[in-house]
């Protein structure tokens, strides 16, 4: 009985460290992002978000179902990755909350 239970420790133990790998060598982290942005000029910023497109066209337009567990959650995974890149290149915006926007008209009515 212990050695069975010393075995599923030891795969357990093995199957976290693989899975923590393969993530680490997928994907880079935020600051990595961050950090490649802030160096791009707006001419490979903008190439790069064609890149992207083209990329998340290809994934669309691609037959999943014949795809394993692995490849889809890698599929997803990529996309995430690529979305928060594209993020990050657009610049952002300018976002308000209800209670701005509600703030926003009455003073519009009272100077009014």
């Amino acid at each position: 009985m212990k050695t069975k239970l010393y075995l599923l420790g030891l795969a357990v133990m093995l199957s976290l460290g693989s899975l923590t790998s393969v993530n680490a060598a997928n994907g880079s982290t935020k600051e990595e992002v961050k950090a490649k942005v802030a160096t791009m000029t707006t001419e490979q910023k903008e190439a790069r978000v064609k890149e992207i497109k083209l990329r998340v066209e290809e994934i669309r337009h691609m037959d999943k179902s014949n795809l394993s567990r692995a490849e889809r959650k890698e599929l997803r995974s990529e996309l995430r990755a690529m979305k928060y890149e594209a993020n990050s290149l657009g610049g952002g915006g300018v976002y308000l909350s209800l209670a701005g926007i509600i703030i926003i008209i009455l003073l519009l009515i009272l100077i009014l």
